[in-house]
Formats: structure tokens, sequence, C-alpha cells
């Protein structure tokens, strides 16, 4: 028989996505999946629609428990899967059906340590949009200071849920619990351990960019932790390189400065003052490696411009932006 996949989907307040997302598991061309439904501590309905797609379809089971987040949900479904080989899915989303079978055909003759497919971005109605990551024109197998590199360029798919792996590749890791942006980091812990992954060029993998998205929803004065996490992460990430990858260096201090720049361009503008300490420390980065940011062979001038801008005067710059984009309107 052949191996045998668990799917885990995080499943929180999902009542209006989440059928969708599970008819594209069961309608899997591989059969041998068994789909694990974490029920996140859902409020809306959620628990009861997983339990009734759990008696439509005996391959899935389901799990409730306490609201943690999409880590703790993935961490509670690693902790009860039985497959051979381990997948994930958002909730939100929607697979092809051949998907799970070309991955696990990618690990079983091609041998890859890990398989990915490549995806698209959709809206709620299904319509593309602009392609975040771009398929390779092939399949390629790309080792792991190239896949390291090319997602410090912002090129690379750092997500769990376009990917296949070995169960045992979970025995000693788990997802980062109560943090953001969580796959980019213990995706690079993955990477020190293997040779690489082998990538799909078909966009089986289908990303609903949802206006209500956890990430992205702000209110004037607010912003979603993620821009704090991608900071963190950013500096784990350049000790991580200089330590293993040193050729990596000017890699790392690039995506270092873009993730800076991503939140110095998102924080509320009120929120930007000496109380602060997150943006104090932000500010004071970008005001010590101003050299880098000039010398960067791998910063886009837009972004170099961005980033003078913002070290220089970063509340001006905010209050011209924001006035220039409501005469826009």
């Amino acid at each position: 028989m052949a191996k045998k996949i668990s799917v885990i989907v995080p499943v929180y307040n999902s009542i209006d996505c989440l059928e969708r997302c599970v008819r594209s598991l069961c309608g899997q061309t591989c059969e041998n999946l068994e789909i694990l439904l974490v029920d996140d501590g859902s409020t809306d309905g959620t628990d009861r629609l997983c339990e009734r797609l759990a008696a439509e379809d005996g391959r899935i089971r389901v799990r409730h428990k306490e609201n943690g987040g999409a880590s703790s949900a993935r961490n509670a479904g690693l902790s009860i899967a039985s497959g051979d080989y381990i997948g994930f899915v958002d909730s939100d989303d929607y697979i092809d059906s051949y998907v799970y079978e070309e991955l696990l055909h990618a690990l079983e003759e091609r041998e890859y340590p890990v398989a990915q497919i490549s995806r698209d971005e959709v809206d709620e109605e299904g319509r593309r949009l602009p392609d975040v990551c771009v398929p390779p024109e092939k399949e390629r197998f790309c080792d792991s200071e190239t896949f390291i590199r090319e997602l410090l360029l912002h090129q690379g798919d750092s997500s769990f849920c376009t990917k296949l792996f070995p169960r045992e590749i979970f025995a000693e890791h788990r997802f980062p619990e109560g943090e953001l942006n969580e796959d980019f980091r213990l995706l690079l812990e993955i990477l020190q351990e293997i040779p690489g992954i082998g990538i799909l060029p078909r966009q089986g993998y289908h990303v609903v960019c949802r206006q209500e998205s956890t990430t992205r929803k702000r209110t004037k004065d607010s912003f979603s932790r993620v821009f704090l996490d991608i900071v963190d992460n950013a500096d784990k990430v350049q000790e991580l390189v200089d330590r293993k990858y040193p050729a990596l260096h000017e890699y790392a201090v690039r995506f270092n400065l873009c993730q800076r720049l991503d939140y110095m361009l998102h924080v509320p503008i009120p929120q930007m003052n000496g109380k602060n300490v997150f943006y104090k420390r932000v500010k004071g980065y970008l005001r010590r490696h101003v050299s880098d940011t000039i010398q960067n062979p791998y910063l886009t001038g837009k972004n170099r411009r961005y980033l003078l801008l913002l070290t220089a005067a970063p509340r001006t710059v905010r209050s011209v932006h924001a006035w220039k984009m409501r005469l826009g309107r």
C-alpha cells in the first residue's frame, strides 16, 4: 500500500471557507490520507461543521482544543498524526486534486528530502492575483543554501502548506507558539538539516487572500504583531546566517533592512514616539546601518530611498505619505 499522508488543517472560525478546503482534500487522487481538522476553539459553529464533515468521510479526524493560535493547532495535529508524511493546508485555502500524488511521487521516486508544489494567490471570488512566489519553469532541486538565499531575497516560498515532509523531520521540531511569521523560522531550522527541497512547477496550491486576514487587519491606531515578529525573526536569521552560511551575509543584511522597512511602513504614526521601545529599537538599528543601506548590492533603489528617508525623518515621511494617500482617494 502507498505510504500514508497526514494533512493537518488548523481551523478557527472558518465556517465560510472550510468546506471548500476539505472537499479539495477529500478529492485527492492520492487516497491514502488522513485529514486532521484541529478546531482551535472556534465560536461561530465551525466546530459543528468539522464534525459533520468527519461523519461524511472516514479519513477525517477532528480534534477540538482551546484557542492557542495556528502554531498551537499545528502542533496538536502533529501529536496525533499517524502518516508517513506530513502536509499542512490552511482552512482558507484549497488545492488541486493532483497535489499530494505529485508530492508523494517526488519524495518516493525522486528521493527529494522535502517536496514543494508551486502556489498562486486568488481573491475570495477565485480571481487570480499577481504571483508572490514565481514558479520555476520546470522541476528543480534547490539545495538548502540556495533556498535560504532566495528566502532572504523575498523570492522563495517559506510556507509549510505548499510542502510535503517525511514525518521524522518533526521528531525534534515544533512550530513556535505565540508568534506570527512562524513558518519562516522553523523552515530555516529544518533547512540546516536537509540537503535541499525539490520544487514542482505546477501551481496546485491556491492561497485565498481574504480582506479580514488576521495578519493584515488594522485599525488607525493598531496593527498586527506580525510586523514585530518579522523583525525579531530577521535578527535570528542574521545570527544563523553569519554562523552557518557566511557567504550569505549581505543577503541577510538586506533581509534585515527590508523587514524593518516593512515595520516602519506599517507602525501607526501615533506609536512612533520615544515611549515605544520596539519602535526606538528599529529606528536605532536603521541609523546604525546607514552604510549598509547605501552599499548593500541587493537592495532595490526604491527600498534604499525609503530606508534613508525613514531613517532621517520617520514621522515626517510617514505623515507626508499618509497625506498624499488621502489626496489620492
